[in-house]
């Protein structure tokens, strides 16, 4: 290889070609990005929204249905079921705001599983195959059941979300709607729902102001008519002593009571608006009944009204990376109204809603922030060897050459993720910056053996010859013990992506660096 310049030359294209094209794995997705990887725990939950104003009974019907499918998995020791009440929620539930769910159409259900030892399947494996037995159940039109698994890292509110903002409330729905649809048609992408929700039936109760002057019933009589029959008052407290709280005593119909029905209309009301009146009106006689539906909730983000569409990622795919890119190719192949089409950014809240906007956020945003501040902190330690290897052999352009071989650690990166079919993930990115400077120690017993192995007379073929068989037992060593120490943590969930970088970025790059340097000593200075 060191005979002719050509080869070297033609050796040193080779290297770069495979080293730079191996980043190719992540365009053509055989190699995934993703923040973390999914952790094994012992503990899984479902999550339970029926349509609005379902009544308790129906999320508790639904919850004992989930509950009985869970049972039914190997792994599943126990299940909790709740309905209408928030379940004890850990850091996950507690960013996503578990302990409000406090309304008659909420519930959910906490699983626990066999520890992982006496186990075959992580739980991740165990909550796709509850995701996909979930969906056999016969379930209330509007029902969203959610799996939700413990998060390996910080929590965000859904894995995949989609903010959408706009100048009003009807044109971010219908951004809303279609971004929705769009997470329907992808197959990787479940557990879809939105936080506007639909709109529920109600029942409103209208005083008659001319029945009211006809009848000579006074409004406040008949105001107070209605809060008897459907409200609820604390009369007095029972004192139980011994520095307890005290129990209310709450006068109020039963709930399946109130109920605007004929036996409601049929309620007296004193008719006695004229002094001296003693005559009685039935509450029909001065109300009228208008049947609507409720209005949509209102959400904000930083003071910023916006409408949240989510999903969670599971089967070929399951960094929310590539359902935001199959999303964004859906809407915009479809048909927009003109000046209604969403413009699409990938961080940062729109400030201008004057048009309508879609911000992804998520776990998209822990990445994005991730990758950005390890990518500049990768900078400045590289910066920082510059400056050091610099200050060492007192030149420029040598550090460019210590600080060749790492990309060289690109090729065994993305194939050892490749291999193991695991995702570039943080502690893989940790891994690179932490292989820097591994390598450039490398690079810099090299240089400075050629350096100085025989300063009285020109650089020859010999001495770079020299200098790769003399370095390349240190060198070895040196990567051994560093890919040993990588191998303990390479069955971890959570570090794997770490051990790849660390096992097979030491394995390209140490195979490739007592080639590359000399390589490029012949083409520069023999």
């Amino acid at each position: 290889m060191l005979a002719r310049k050509s080869i070297s030359a033609l050796f040193l294209l080779v290297v770069a070609v495979l080293s730079f094209g191996s980043l190719a794995a992540l365009y053509t997705r055989d190699v995934t990005v993703k923040l973390l990887p999914f952790d094994n725990k012992s503990e899984l939950s479902v999550v339970i929204d029926l349509p609005e104003g379902s009544a308790l009974e129906s999320t508790a019907a639904v919850a004992q249905q989930v509950a009985r499918v869970a049972l039914s998995l190997p792994e599943a020791i126990s299940a909790q079921t709740h309905a209408g009440t928030a379940s004890a929620f850990n850091f996950n539930g507690l960013v996503r705001h578990y302990y409000l769910r406090q309304l008659p159409e909420m519930g959910d259900v906490q699983i626990n599983l066999a520890p992982k030892a006496e186990r075959d399947r992580t739980s991740h494996e165990i909550a796709l195959d509850l995701r996909e037995k979930l969906t056999a159940l016969d379930l209330p039109e509007g029902t969203v059941l959610k799996t939700v698994e413990p998060p390996p890292g910080p929590p965000v509110i859904s894995t995949l979300m989609a903010e959408v903002y706009g100048p009003d409330a009807e044109t971010r729905r219908m951004v809303a709607e279609r971004v929705r649809a769009a997470f329907d048609e992808i197959p990787y992408v479940v557990d879809v729902d939105d936080n506007y929700g639909v709109q529920a039936p109600r029942r409103r109760v209208v005083l008659d102001p001319s029945a009211l002057d006809f009848y000579k019933v006074q409004e406040s009589d008949a105001l107070d008519t209605l809060s008897l029959l459907y409200g609820e008052g604390t009369v007095g407290y029972s004192h139980r002593g011994g520095e307890r709280r005290p129990i209310p005593i709450v006068l109020s119909r039963d709930r399946s009571d109130r109920v605007m029905d004929a036996t409601a209309l049929s309620t007296p009301v004193p008719a006695d608006a004229l002094p001296g009146g003693r005559g009685v009106v039935e509450l029909g006689d001065v109300v009228t009944l208008q049947d609507e539906l409720t209005s949509f909730p209102i959400f904000r983000h930083n003071g910023i009204e916006t409408i949240m569409v989510m999903g969670e990622m599971a089967g070929e795919f399951e960094s929310p990376l590539y359902g935001m890119l199959a999303s964004t190719d859906i809407l915009d192949g479809l048909d927009w109204p003109e000046g209604q089409k969403p413009t699409i950014s990938m961080h940062g809240q729109p400030q201008d809603t004057s048009a309508p906007s879609l911000l992804w956020d998520g776990e998209w945003e822990v990445t994005w922030v991730t990758f950005r501040d390890m990518g500049a902190a990768f900078a400045v330690a590289l910066l920082g060897i510059y400056i050091l290897v610099v200050a060492q052999f007192g030149s420029f352009r040598l550090p460019l050459v210590i600080l060749t071989p790492v990309p060289l650690t690109f090729l065994g990166i993305m194939f050892g993720h490749w291999l193991f079919s695991a995702p570039f993930s943080a502690p893989s990115m940790i891994g690179f910056i932490a292989l820097a400077g591994i390598i450039v120690r490398n690079s810099i017993l090299l240089v400075d053996f050629i350096r100085h192995a025989n300063p009285e007379k020109p650089l020859d073929v010999e001495t770079l010859i020299e200098a790769g068989a003399t370095r390349f037992k240190p060198i070895l060593l040196t990567a051994l013990a560093a890919m040993i120490g990588a191998a303990v943590i390479l069955m971890d969930p959570i570090f794997q992506g770490l051990a790849i970088s660390l096992l097979f970025g030491l394995l390209t790059s140490t195979a490739l660096t007592v080639l590359v340097i000399p390589a490029i000593y012949r083409l520069a200075k023999t």
